[in-house]
């Protein structure tokens, strides 16, 4: 897939005239005239590198940089500013930014630039995903009959594969139990990715779980991976599964089942190896008698209670 490039620029002319030779020079772009636009973009895609420039009609580019850099640590972002803004450059690189261009830019050196700045984005993404699985959290649950009980069963699904449902009130750590399962597994070496059920619904939790192509809905203006792909070969957690809506629930069952799915408006078959677990605070059984909740879909997990609930 080409390299996926928002330039950020108020001014027409420049935005035509850099669209146009990245395009030649295998980049998709996109365009945004100001900050309140360029977050809009960034909320809803997912970029390679971010040119920015320092002059834009609603703020400072340079109060951008921090933000980006806090919410999307691996993206490469390049700053392009005038031949008198060179200390502005300096403190824009000093907050987060990875390199400065001075305006008129020459396009074989933004070409070199752009080159650079993707191999740093891949040695950051690499970095931070190695960050992510060197850190082990070893949390003290505590020592009471009811909890020992608990970890009794956390220790058997470690050791097992199977789909696991953890129930408990909310705030008990349920989330902190799936995480602590997933370390102690054998998927350990892989991505634990959470999603909270209760939070995205529809067509927006569908894309979320199993990714979009492009065009499939209005918004969607780019292929977009979903978190099925990202768990390949780790765990996927399910928070507040029992606010999933009824007809993601009939696509989620047959990835459990069948290990395959399609990203919304592809056809193309993708497969994930992921081990499930879930968390809720309902009462999943009765939801399936009132129609909540697939019975089919409750019957493929096993069940590790809230401490206060183990007799």
């Amino acid at each position: 897939m080409k390299p996926i490039v928002l330039l950020i620029d108020d001014e027409p002319s420049v935005q035509f005239g850099f669209s146009a030779y990245l395009h030649k020079t295998g980049y998709q772009v996109q365009t945004s005239g100001s900050i309140a636009e360029a977050r809009q973009k960034l909320s809803q895609g997912c970029f390679d590198v971010i040119l920015l420039d320092l002059s834009l009609p609603d703020g400072n580019g340079i109060d951008l940089i921090a933000e980006i850099r806090q919410n999307y640590p691996e993206v490469a972002l390049v700053v392009i500013t005038g031949r008198g803004d060179v200390p502005v450059a300096v403190k824009a690189m000093q907050l987060g930014a990875d390199n400065f261009l001075t305006k008129p830019v020459d396009m074989n050196e933004l070409n070199v630039y752009l080159g650079k700045s993707i191999e740093l984005k891949g040695l950051r993404s690499k970095e931070m995903t190695r960050k992510r699985l060197d850190k082990r959290s070893e949390p003290y649950f505590g020592d009471s009959p009811a909890i020992k009980k608990v970890m009794e069963l956390a220790e058997a699904a470690a050791g097992k594969d199977n789909p696991v449902v953890i129930y408990g009130q909310t705030g008990t750590g349920k989330g902190v139990l799936a995480r602590w399962i997933h370390e102690h597994s054998s998927r350990s070496p892989g991505f634990f990715v959470e999603l909270n059920c209760s939070v995205l619904k529809g067509d927006l939790l569908n894309s979320e779980l199993f990714g979009h192509a492009r065009g499939a809905f209005t918004s969607a203006h780019q292929d977009k991976q979903g978190l099925l792909d990202v768990a390949d070969g780790g765990t996927l957690f399910l928070d507040e599964i029992g606010d999933m809506d009824l007809s993601v629930q009939a696509q989620f069952l047959k990835v459990i089942e069948e290990k395959q799915y399609r990203r919304m408006g592809e056809v193309k078959l993708r497969h994930s190896n992921f081990r499930l677990i879930c968390a809720t605070n309902q009462d999943l059984l009765s939801n399936t008698k009132n129609g909540r909740f697939r019975m089919d879909l409750y019957l493929s997990g096993q069940c590790l209670s809230d401490p206060s609930a183990v007799s």
